[in-house]
C-alpha cells in the first residue's frame, strides 16, 4: 500500500526533476489530486473489481453467510448516495455491489422516453450508466478525501500531533465506494458480435460482472411478464463466449459471466436448434417440444414440420407467428439443464428467474443443477413484480393447514388485507421475509442478493409524500419536517449539498491552481455554514 507520505516523496522527486519549470506545483498538492482520483480509466476499475467479486464468490464457497447484496441504481446520484450510506452504517462495502437493471434503463434512461423492458432502448445506455454512476462514486471518493485532508490541515494547524497523525492513517486506510457493478446487457442486443461490441463497451466503462438472459433478443421480455421465448443452447453459449473474450481482449482476466435462463416461465422458442449427434445440446433441447404425434404422413399439411424424438415423430405445435411451444410442465427440467450447460461452457453464476421468492423452489432446482456442479451458487432477483407480503403470508398459511394448525381466522386469498396486520400469520410472514436473504443463501446456494427496481419506488413513493404534504395544508413544512429536519439528524451527507455537488473540491483546486488570488465559494456568506455543525 502506498502511504500519503510515499505519495507526496514521488510527487517531490518527479517535480525536482523537472527543475524551475515546476516550482510552483506543490507536491502535497499532487498527492492529494491522485488520492482523490484513484481510478484512471473504467479498465482500471473493472480490474479491481473482478478482483473483489472472485475474493466475495471463494469467501461464499466456504461459508454460505458470506452472501452478497445490491439495490437496483437508476442514476449516478443514487448509486452514489447508496454507497456512501452504506460505509455511513456499516463501516465497509464490502460485499455491497450495485445493480444496473436493464428494466430500468429502458424506463428511465432512454432517448425515447418511458419503455417497457424489450430492449427497445439504446445499447449505448447501459455502458452510459455504468460511467455515469462510477464517475459518481469516484466523485464520492474525492468528496471524502476532500474532508480528511482539511482534517489533516486543521490538526497541523492547531498543533496537534496525535490528531494529525489520526488523519493520516485515515487517509492511508481510506476505503473507496468504487464496487463490482452487476450489468444487465439483457439478451445481448443482437447476434454474437452486437453481444461482443456491446459487452466491450460496458467493460471499458467499469463493469466487472455481466448478466445475459437465454431470450430472443429480438423479442426480449421483461422476465416477469408473459410471451418469453428462449433460444437454443448453442446460440446462447455463443454469446456468452462472445463477452467472455471481450473479458479477455481487455485484460479482464476474472471477469464475472452470469447466465440467466428464463424457461420457467417461457413457454416457447424460436427455432429448433440442428442435432449433429445423438444425446447432444440439440437434441436434448429438442425432446421438450410440444407436439401431435405422427404415424401417417396423412396426418400432414402443406407447410407442417416433422420432428423426430427417439422412436417417436411428432408434427411440432406452432403458433400462427411460427413461435414453437414446448410441452406443458418441462420448464424446470430446462432450468436445469440451462444452468449446467451454462456452467459447463463458461459463466461463472447463474440466475434463475422466477415466479415467486418461495425458497424450497429454488433450492430444488439448485440441489439438482449441483449434482453435476458441485459449486453452483445463483445471483437472485429479489423483484418488486412479486408480492412479498401476499406470498409470504400465503406460504405460512399452507404451512400452518399442512402442520394441522388452525386457519379458520384468514382467507387465503384475502391476506394481503390490512386486517390482518399485527396478526401471528402476519408477524411469522414478516419474519419470513426478513430471513429470506440469510435462508436462501444457506438453503438454496444464492451468493448474491438483489433488487432490481428499489429505487425506482423509493423515488416515486418519496415524491408522492412530499407533493401530497408540500402542496397541501403542510406547506413548506411539508419539506422541512419530512426532509431537511431528517437529512439532519440522520446525518445525510447530501444535506450540505454544495459540498455534495463538489464545491469544496473545486475552492481546494482553486488553491491548488491560483493560491491567494483563488476566488473560493466557501467564503462567510455562503449559507451552507448554517449545516457547519452537521
Amino acid at each position: 500500500m502506498q502511504t500519503y507520505k510515499n505519495k507526496m516523496q514521488q510527487a517531490s522527486q518527479l517535480i525536482g526533476q523537472q527543475g524551475m519549470t515546476w516550482a510552483s506545483m506543490n507536491p502535497e498538492y499532487v498527492a492529494r489530486m491522485q488520492l482523490q482520483n484513484r481510478f484512471n480509466t473504467g479498465l482500471d476499475i473493472a480490474k479491481y473489481t473482478a478482483k473483489i467479486m472472485r475474493e466475495d464468490m471463494a469467501s461464499y464457497d466456504q461459508d454460505q453467510a458470506n452472501y452478497t447484496q445490491s439495490l437496483g441504481c437508476w442514476h449516478g446520484f443514487i448509486g452514489q448516495q447508496k454507497m456512501i450510506s452504506i460505509k455511513k452504517h456499516f463501516g465497509t462495502t464490502r460485499s455491497r455491489y450495485l445493480y444496473l437493471s436493464g428494466w430500468m434503463v429502458a424506463a428511465m434512461r432512454s432517448e425515447f422516453g418511458p419503455l417497457p423492458d424489450q430492449s427497445m432502448h439504446e445499447k449505448t445506455s447501459v455502458p452510459a450508466l455504468i460511467e455515469e454512476l462510477y464517475t459518481f462514486l469516484k466523485q464520492a471518493d474525492a468528496r471524502e478525501m476532500q474532508h480528511l485532508f482539511k482534517e489533516l490541515d486543521d490538526a497541523r494547524l492547531a498543533g496537534d500531533q496525535v490528531r494529525e497523525q489520526a488523519a493520516q492513517e485515515s487517509i492511508d486506510n481510506f476505503e473507496t465506494h468504487v464496487v463490482p457493478i452487476i450489468a444487465d446487457i439483457d439478451a445481448g442486443f443482437g447476434n454474437e458480435e452486437a453481444t461482443y461490441l456491446l459487452a466491450k463497451k460496458m467493460i471499458e466503462a467499469g463493469a466487472c460482472c455481466i448478466q445475459i438472459e437465454n431470450q430472443v433478443s429480438d423479442a426480449k421480455q421483461c422476465g416477469h411478464q408473459d410471451g418469453k421465448v428462449t433460444v437454443p443452447h448453442e446460440d446462447f453459449l455463443a454469446k456468452i463466449n462472445a463477452v467472455r473474450y471481450a473479458f479477455l481482449e481487455l485484460g479482464v482476466d476474472d471477469g464475472v459471466i452470469v447466465a440467466r435462463t428464463d424457461s420457467l416461465g417461457a413457454g416457447l422458442t424460436q427455432k429448433i436448434p440442428v442435432s449433429q449427434s445423438a444425446g447432444d445440446l440439440a437434441e436434448q433441447y429438442s425432446a421438450f417440444i410440444d407436439g401431435e404425434e405422427v404415424t401417417s404422413l396423412e396426418q400432414m399439411q402443406s407447410g407442417d414440420m416433422l420432428l423426430k424424438q427417439g422412436d417417436t415423430c411428432i408434427k411440432p405445435t406452432r403458433l400462427a407467428n411460427g413461435l414453437v411451444r414446448f410441452k406443458p410442465d418441462t420448464g424446470a427440467d430446462r432450468v436445469v439443464l440451462d444452468c449446467i450447460t451454462s456452467l459447463q461452457h463458461g459463466a461463472d453464476l447463474l440466475w434463475i428467474e422466477t415466479e415467486k421468492p418461495h425458497i424450497g423452489q429454488i433450492a430444488e432446482l439448485v440441489n439438482r443443477i449441483r449434482e453435476a456442479v458441485p459449486n453452483a451458487k445463483l445471483v437472485y432477483n429479489n423483484s418488486p413484480s412479486f408480492n412479498w407480503t401476499l406470498n409470504f403470508r400465503q406460504q405460512v398459511f399452507d404451512a400452518w393447514q399442512d402442520a394441522g394448525k388452525d386457519t379458520s381466522g384468514y382467507e387465503r386469498d384475502r391476506l394481503m388485507s390490512q386486517e390482518y396486520d399485527g396478526t401471528a400469520l402476519s408477524d411469522e410472514a414478516d419474519e419470513r421475509i426478513r430471513n429470506f436473504q440469510r435462508d436462501a443463501a444457506a438453503q438454496a446456494g444464492i451468493f448474491h442478493h438483489l433488487i432490481t427496481l428499489p429505487t425506482y419506488h423509493t423515488a416515486a413513493l418519496s415524491t408522492d409524500n412530499l407533493a401530497k404534504d408540500y402542496f397541501g395544508e403542510q406547506g413548506m413544512l411539508g419539506y422541512v419536517k419530512e426532509v431537511q429536519r431528517k437529512e439532519i439528524r440522520e446525518g445525510l451527507a447530501c444535506v450540505k449539498h454544495q459540498d455534495m455537488s463538489g464545491s469544496n473540491i473545486g475552492d481546494d483546486h482553486k488553491e491548488y491552481f491560483s493560491g491567494d488570488n483563488a476566488l473560493k465559494a466557501s467564503g462567510k456568506d455562503n449559507t451552507m455554514n448554517q449545516f457547519a455543525a452537521i
